[in-house]
């Protein structure tokens, strides 16, 4: 039965949140004829290249797929999630982002779990070592899943029935991928890759002859030009990837499987290999790309993408559980610069989820990111503003910053607020690798010199213990005194408005960033003296200094 009471379950049914989405789509697959009782969701990793975030990304978002029909079907419908790992691939070209890059050379086309690992001989090959990762930061998010090994699957025998199907309907698949290819490959394909006896070599040549009730094929040999016959049974052989998606499909009989929208073509062509094997296709949705810096695609094998381990340097786990969640098919940049917001953002959500409805509730991303039960968490000074504060103080000790925070709430301690004291190293490290590298002062003109030097007076005016509505309302009436920081009024006789530009100037000659925290609430946790000394240095060019190299680590 499900652990969520009637009410919540009924909200549910009607949620806009997309994993609720999906999950009704998987509901109505279980109400058709033939349906076998479990509804198993899958993910498949290529292990030619290092996990990268798109591959957590996968799972996280399917999980959170399979925890929305658990709700959905009040637990009552067994559930499985399998990371599928194709490692029987052989090794086509050698990844830009690993060592040894040369030990690597003599093993091209052998099955990746036949390629020894170029970092470490802690592990038989290359595709078990990142198996091996892949589970490490699968099981660090306390994933509950099955990992199934394609090498371990075909030579089990585990596939044996649907590869006899295959070949049985050899001349219909092929029909199927055919006018999907050019002429000079539509004239050797074949959906088998057999798997040389003699070097090991996952190789594509063509299927000559053909024996359905032997379970047998025949082709030639590109180097020895000897005519070779094989089974397809027992892992002598591997599918080409559209049908390989197929063949597992069928196999296993996967109910779900998302992918992303570079494979849409793929999807649709595996679907129809499906059914001619007497199969049906998954349900499931094209998510969009994460693009790196440079707006390219992230690909495993360039090493282009975030790591799980350098996102996990600068921020929660759940920081990257939310930039899963939120807008799945809208493409995403996906480098170090979104990693403050998600920090942020997490903890916004995080805060909202106790006062919503329950709809609200549902629709939140924390519900999902936490398999509905959020943890009762605040933090009462945001990633952000650590990050300024470690810029106005250049400082890269977590101590110093823990002061400010004290001094701004007594009652906050490092024991009494665990998650914060993350955040603040989290904070100290992305500050040391990411602001102080490209912080940049320049020196004021002759107008921002005034206004510096009426803020300095405005502030000198307030009480020790000004709240951050009070700075806030002072700061803006400094700039609106300056003509260049005006905007006209919303209606006439009232006083100007103030212009962001102010607060872009105050960003740029306090803190050498182009962009900053609401700034009153910055001087209320920096401190009114410590701020006005800091505009003291600005006036006195203390703060400007040449441009610093970039170095992370």
């Amino acid at each position: 039965m499900s652990e969520f009471p009637a009410e919540w379950v009924e909200v549910a049914r009607v949620s806009k949140a997309w994993p609720f989405e999906e999950a009704r789509k998987l509901i109505a697959r279980t109400k058709r004829p033939g349906f076998d009782g479990e509804v198993l969701f899958e993910t498949g990793y290529g292990p030619s290249g290092l996990p990268h975030i798109g591959t957590f990304g996968e799972v996280a978002r399917t999980a959170m797929v399979r925890h929305a029909f658990r709700v959905l079907t009040d637990d009552a419908v067994r559930t499985r999630l399998v990371c599928f790992s194709d490692d029987l691939d052989g090794l086509r070209k050698i990844p830009d982002n690993v060592p040894n890059p040369d030990m690597l050379k003599e093993f091209l086309g052998r099955p990746l779990t036949e390629v020894p690992d170029p970092f470490t001989s802690d592990y038989s090959s290359f595709g078990a070592g990142n198996n091996a990762r892949l589970r490490s930061f699968l099981d660090r998010f306390g994933f509950e899943y099955e990992f199934m090994s394609a090498t371990e699957t075909y030579r089990s025998g585990r596939f044996d029935a649907t590869l006899l199907k295959m070949l049985a309907n050899y001349d219909a698949v092929k029909a199927i991928i055919l006018p999907t290819l050019g002429p000079e490959r539509r004239a050797t394909y074949s959906p088998f890759l057999p798997i040389s006896p003699r070097t090991g070599v996952v190789l594509q040549v063509p299927t000559i002859a053909r024996d359905p009730a032997a379970g047998t094929l025949t082709y030639i040999d590109p180097d020895t030009g000897e005519e070779m016959t094989t089974p397809v049974t027992g892992g002598r052989v591997k599918c080409q990837w559209k049908a390989d998606w197929a063949l597992r499909w069928v196999a296993l009989g996967v109910d779900y499987e998302m992918s992303g929208k570079d494979l849409i073509d793929s999807v649709m062509l595996s679907s129809k290999v499906c059914k001619a094997i007497g199969g049906t296709p998954p349900d499931g949705f094209n998510y969009e790309l994460f693009l790196d810096e440079h707006g390219q695609k992230i690909s495993k094998s360039k090493g282009n993408g975030l790591t799980i381990d350098e996102w996990l340097s600068y921020a929660s786990p759940e920081s990257l559980s939310l930039f899963m969640y939120q807008k799945p098919r809208a493409a995403k940049r996906l480098y170090f610069d979104v990693i403050p917001r998600a920090a942020d953002e997490y903890y916004q959500f995080l805060e909202a989820f106790p006062a919503q409805d329950l709809a609200a509730r549902i629709g939140n991303p924390v519900w999902h990111i936490h398999a509905g039960h959020p943890p009762a968490e605040t933090i009462p000074v945001p990633f952000s503003m650590l990050l300024n504060l470690a810029s106005a103080s250049n400082t890269e000790d977590a101590d110093i910053l823990w002061g400010f925070v004290t001094r701004h709430r007594p009652g906050v301690t490092k024991e009494s607020s665990p998650a914060l004291d993350r955040l603040v190293h989290y904070a100290v490290r992305y500050y040391h690798d990411f602001v102080k590298p490209t912080k940049r002062f320049r020196a004021p003109d002759a107008t921002e010199r005034e206004a510096l030097q009426a803020l300095d007076s405005a502030l000198a005016k307030l009480p020790p213990d000004a709240d951050p509505e009070t700075i806030q309302s002072a700061v803006y009436d400094v700039g609106r005194a300056f003509e260049r920081y005006q905007t006209p009024p919303k209606i006439a006789g009232e006083r100007p408005g103030v212009a962001l530009t102010w607060f872009h100037t105050l960003y740029e000659l306090l803190l050498g960033q182009d962009r900053g925290p609401r700034f009153g609430s910055f001087v209320a946790i920096y401190g009114l003296a410590e701020t006005r000394a800091l505009i003291g240095k600005a006036l006195a060019g203390e703060l400007v200094q040449p441009p610093l190299a970039r170095v992370v680590g």
